[in-house]
């Protein structure tokens, strides 16, 4: 029997072609991602899940686009339809891989091997617009200052989890991210170059990723690609002795204008934004009216200091007015990707088995929630 038509009032709408379109992780369902285990954990002891288990889980969301990790380069034709199918299978568009970049192409290092490695990029690429993968995201870290975050207790929301991040953090014995013992005791930013890293000025890195974008946009604007930095996050002003160049927007805005192309945007997370004491609504007027936000991530911080001091909540708590994002987003025609990412920790997630990929992280169920939050705000801005 056909369903009868709506009495009083329109249908709500749809995306579509021409809207953004929500998007979750491939491992945000369970099942694994790309190349590998997704963010959601698994049990001790526990057999593999079935490949079509993370899909299917999206899919009851109503949820038809993901994003994951493509891995190191290079990548083929083959790999990318191979890699593809499981989520075409179930009706989802895989619209937005992470290509990992290597050290000898953020650290520029000497000889042969940045160039042959840069040109293993530009064939990934290439093989990403024969397949229709149209965004293709990277990150430039000098260093992730990860080893800032740590787990705080939303007690207002039955002792829930957040991610906290603190430049002056204290690392300990138990501390997640902690690389070495003898670093107990330090705060993080004190904490010592790594010896695979080192430690880089801006010029340094403005000179390797200026190197990188002008050997690589033309071939994303040949094959139909656009790129997306992802910016510094957490944004530290110094991670480990290095300066880190999109940890400011001063950063962001200057990464645009190296190679003058919509192939050469950025992914907008809205949580980033604010970590850096800056408007959401402002930085995405700006970058969205120049066609430049080629991803977005979409998610709430309270900041207690820019740069320095900040914790990651609920969607619907923090700084961020949401649905003002949402509505400017459409007003400047965004098209692509929202991920509404960083579920916080629910008790469930944890009975399950499953725990995100940051202290204070959660999983599918909470996921679940950020999507259906995204998903009110995209229709009401729609609308």
């Amino acid at each position: 029997m056909a369903p009868l038509a709506a009495a009083q009032v329109p249908a709500a709408p749809k995306e579509g072609k021409d809207t953004p379109k929500i998007a979750l992780g491939m491992g945000d369902g369970g099942g694994g991602g790309f190349g590998g285990a997704g963010r959601g954990g698994a049990k001790a002891n526990t057999p593999p899940p079935d490949p079509a288990t993370g899909p299917h889980r999206i899919k009851q969301l109503g949820v038809n686009n993901v994003l994951g990790g493509g891995g190191g380069a290079p990548w083929t034709e083959e790999g990318l339809n191979a890699a593809m199918a499981r989520w075409k299978a179930e009706g989802i568009t895989v619209g937005n891989l992470m290509i990992k970049l290597s050290p000898d192409i953020i650290y520029g290092k000497a000889g042969n091997k940045r160039d042959e490695d840069i040109e293993k990029i530009k064939q990934s690429i290439a093989a990403s617009g024969k397949v229709g993968l149209p965004v293709v995201e990277y990150n430039f870290y000098a260093h992730r200052a990860m080893e800032g975050y740590f787990e705080e207790i939303d007690t207002n929301r039955g002792n829930s989890g957040w991610t906290g991040f603190d430049y002056e953090l204290v690392q300990t014995a138990n501390q997640q991210y902690q690389t070495r013992p003898e670093e107990k005791g330090m705060k993080f930013k004190d904490l010592p170059p790594l010896p695979n890293e080192g430690a880089h000025t801006l010029d340094e890195l403005w000179n390797n990723i200026t190197y990188f974008l002008k050997a690589v946009i033309p071939t994303a604007e040949k094959a139909n690609v656009r790129l997306a930095l992802h910016p510094n996050d957490p944004p530290a002003p110094i991670s480990r002795g290095s300066q880190q160049i999109m940890a400011t927007l001063a950063g962001w805005k200057k990464l645009i204008s190296i190679v003058n192309s919509p192939a050469n945007g950025i992914t907008f997370d809205c949580g980033v934004t604010r970590e850096l004491g800056e408007d959401p609504i402002e930085v995405c007027r700006y970058f969205g009216s120049r066609d430049r936000i080629n991803h977005v991530h979409f998610r709430n911080v309270l900041v207690m200091k820019p740069y320095e001091r900040y914790t990651e909540v609920w969607i619907d708590e923090g700084l961020n007015n949401m649905f003002a994002v949402m509505k400017e987003l459409v007003k400047v025609k965004y098209t692509r990707q929202i991920y509404p990412e960083h579920p916080r920790r629910l008790d469930y997630d944890v009975e399950h088995g499953r725990v995100g990929g940051y202290p204070g992280g959660g999983s599918y169920a909470a996921i679940a929630y950020n999507v259906g939050y995204a998903r009110a705000m995209l229709q009401a801005a729609m609308s």
